[in-house]
């Protein structure tokens, strides 16, 4: 099993929107608001490495309210 924590900028006022979005997309177990530098919090567990890759690059930062992205991917 692939893990994976991403934190999300989104567009300013597209909080909402995004976190229902993000929480509708395969492999994402939760989705958290933040205050702070970040707006969101995702936990995705994959099934494998390409697989979350897919699930961030091909999905989460694709999403047009999506500003920037950090990716912390879990080693053990």
């Amino acid at each position: 099993m692939s893990i994976a924590f991403v934190l999300l900028n989104a567009e300013l006022g597209a909080e909402g929107e995004l976190l229902n979005q993000v929480k509708s997309i395969e492999h994402v177990k939760y989705v958290y608001v933040l205050y702070g530098a970040y707006d969101l919090v995702v936990k995705i567990e994959a099934p494998d490495s390409e697989t979350l890759k897919k699930t961030i690059s091909g999905q989460i930062r694709q999403l047009k309210n999506v500003r920037s992205t950090l990716t912390m991917t879990v080693i053990e």
